[in-house]
């Protein structure tokens, strides 16, 4: 193993390994110290076995800038290792360091010593790695320990990578047997952690989008991406687009401005409508990688300290455009890299969450099998953000445990103590939320049994009983989370918490009507960020559940229901109303044919047309034919002189 092999298995990064005190030294040799020595070593002035020394001898320490293996020893910790190498090296050491001008003589000999001297080496650093896993606590795959001390909505640069995730799964030559060779002939001007730039987009050139820190305070780093002149007549000319309702005058802006990022999402949305999930998806990764390019400096993906604004409209485009990629690499089956964008988009505004992520970021972790995670986040945030009342944290949390709980590979006190965890949340979910067991059981097609569904306290009244906005709640959970229930051993579980929250009720637990009680009070109105997701999410189910002054707008997709109180920092000009200066013909034709316009009108909006003047007459005239095929003359049926009282049998 490679020392570059082993920094990429200890998540190091070069130039950040921990140096003791005496990991490196620089000996600069003068002249006649040189001659003292004898020759002078070759290219780079290392000297060639230096596994033992104390120190690398350089003549020239710029050279030292491209050298990969300063360091002698391995450094652990800040500590050097105490690993002894083989005495054959480091016999061999001595006698180099004693007799100089001998190596020299025997370059055939050393060569395979050193071959075997190396090998030999790589060896002790695989053990070494061992011993580091296992008093690490690192031994297992999988997710960060929750002692890990990073933050909790910390993210990492890998796991933003699908491949990452696929190479698991498949293999690292599967994934990107085919990718190498195109990334040889790649010309793009920077390298990417959101997406990989593809050789089939068009040439990227800066399209006016940038961003720019509007202020740093408490830590945190709070930006917002700014348009310039011409991205704003993009922008302008996008919305005229997208009132004409016709997907093709997109297209036509984006063959002039093709990373306008609004344009993008709105057309994979068309595209996604009609089936083409792969065109779809391309759009939105071009979208992305328009955006990263315009990142600021400072502005750190991971950190989880930077900030973005919703309510200005140019930061939206990238929370949806994080949230439309998420969704596609959830659908592609890959949830722990979905989970990652999840992380990214709270930390971006965590506590007003604007597309409500903390509905989501459940469901992401018990797929990814990140369990661990799940329940450091209900730790953390439970007493400030009382994540329990909301039905998917409190019956995705003791999932977790539960499934915790079913790991073999854990000690027997943990396994017990994560049962008995499991069994207590479970149990204060079903109780506070009644009306979540009957609508699971019937997703999961498991019938219950007389005792359960008969009971006034599971039965069709907790369900109706529920206001609207918590029926809301958990008609999204429900639509988005049942099948992580149906396994026999959850099942099973269930079960034995549900009888034993009967008897709680029975016995008149005051547990019980303090939980109804409090229902009424906390789930008056859902907030706008609710609906929000409950939009983006597209679950029949929460969709149907939705209110009617929230269906009754019109929903644009590239910005569902936007804040109420946005932060514009230009505006769009007036347009002249085309009934102000259109002419009677023009007027008629448009009462009935909605999508007709002139031709002064199209090239003034800039959506597409050329300087043909005979394009208006001939729109003109398929408007005319349009017309005239819609019309129907229906006959008149004359009564018949030998019946003229209608009499007869009726049909």
């Amino acid at each position: 193993m490679s020392r570059r092999a082993l920094r990429r298995l200890r998540g190091e990064q070069r130039g950040q390994e921990p140096l003791g005190p005496d990991a490196l030294k620089f000996v600069l040799l003068d002249d006649d110290d040189a001659e003292e020595e004898g020759p002078k070593p070759g290219l780079g002035g290392r000297r060639p076995g230096g596994a033992g020394k104390e120190g690398v001898r350089v003549n020239n320490r710029f050279e030292l800038i491209n050298t990969e293996d300063l360091e002698d020893d391995l450094v652990v910790n800040g500590e050097r290792s105490d690993c002894t190498l083989p005495d054959s090296v480091s016999s061999g050491n001595k006698g180099r360091a004693k007799h100089g001008n001998a190596e020299t003589k025997q370059d055939g000999g050393a060569t395979k010593a050193g071959s075997s001297e190396q090998e030999n080496g790589l060896e002790d650093i695989d053990r070494i790695l061992e011993r580091i896993e296992d008093s690490s606590g690192f031994s297992h795959p999988g997710p960060p320990p929750l002692s890990s001390r990073k933050h909790v909505l910390y993210v990492e640069h890998r796991h933003l990578n699908p491949d990452t995730e696929l190479k698991r799964y498949f293999g690292a030559r599967a994934v990107l047997g085919e990718q190498r060779p195109r990334q040889r002939q790649r010309v793009y001007p920077k390298c990417t952690w959101l997406t990989t730039p593809k050789s089939t987009w068009p040439r990227y050139s800066k399209p006016g989008l940038s961003m720019r820190l509007l202020e740093s305070k408490k830590g945190l780093s709070f930006f917002a991406f700014d348009h310039n002149e011409e991205y704003q007549q993009a922008q302008h000319k996008f919305l005229v687009a997208v009132e004409s309702m016709e997907p093709n005058n997109i297209v036509v802006l984006l063959q002039t401005s093709p990373y306008h990022v609004d344009s993008l999402l709105q057309l994979s949305d068309a595209c996604r409508f009609q089936e083409d999930q792969e065109m779809a998806r391309d759009l939105i990764e071009r979208a992305l990688y328009s955006m990263e390019c315009a990142f600021h400096p400072l502005f750190s993906l991971t950190s989880g300290t930077c900030r973005l604004d919703y309510r200005r409209p140019e930061n939206r485009s990238f929370y949806l455009t994080l949230y439309k990629q998420m969704s596609f690499l959830e659908k592609r089956g890959c949830p722990r890299t979905a989970l990652e964008y999840c992380k990214l988009i709270l930390s971006l505004e965590p506590d007003e969450d604007p597309l409500c992520m903390l509905l989501l970021i459940d469901h992401l972790a018990l797929r990814a099998r990140n369990y661990e995670y799940l329940i450091r986040l209900f730790q953390e945030w439970e007493a400030h953000r009382n994540l329990s009342q909301l039905p998917n944290f409190a019956f995705s949390v003791p999932l977790a445990y539960f499934l915790l709980s079913q790991q073999t590979d854990l000690p027997e006190h943990e396994l017990s103590s994560a049962r008995q965890q499991a069994s207590l949340l479970i149990q204060q979910a079903l109780t506070m939320f009644p009306g979540v067991l009957m609508p699971l059981l019937e997703y999961c097609s498991v019938r219950p049994d007389a005792t359960v569904s008969n009971h006034r306290f599971f039965g069709p009244d907790a369900e109706i009983s529920q206001p609207p906005a918590l029926g809301q709640l958990v008609s999204l959970y429900l639509g988005r989370s049942h099948f992580l229930w149906k396994e026999p051993a959850i099942m099973s579980w269930l079960e034995e918490n549900v009888h034993e929250v009967l008897q709680a009720v029975d016995a008149g637990d005051p547990a019980v009507e303090a939980c109804e009680n409090r229902r009424k009070v906390l789930y008056q109105r859902a907030p706008r960020n609710i609906h929000r997701h409950v939009i983006l999410s597209e679950i029949k189910e929460a969709v149907a559940a939705l209110p009617s002054d929230v269906t009754t707008q019109s929903v644009m997709g590239f910005d569902p229901l936007p804040p109420l109180d946005t932060i514009y920092s230009y505006v769009r000009p007036e347009r002249l109303s085309p009934v102000s200066h259109g002419n009677t013909i023009a007027l008629f034709f448009r009462s009935l044919l909605p999508n007709y316009t002139t031709e002064g009108e199209r090239l003034e909006e800039g959506v597409a047309g050329g300087p043909n003047r005979n394009q208006g007459l001939n729109r003109l005239m398929l408007a005319v034919r349009d017309m005239m095929a819609n019309f129907h003359f229906n006959d008149l049926e004359v009564p018949r002189e030998d019946n003229p009282e209608g009499e007869g049998d009726w049909d």
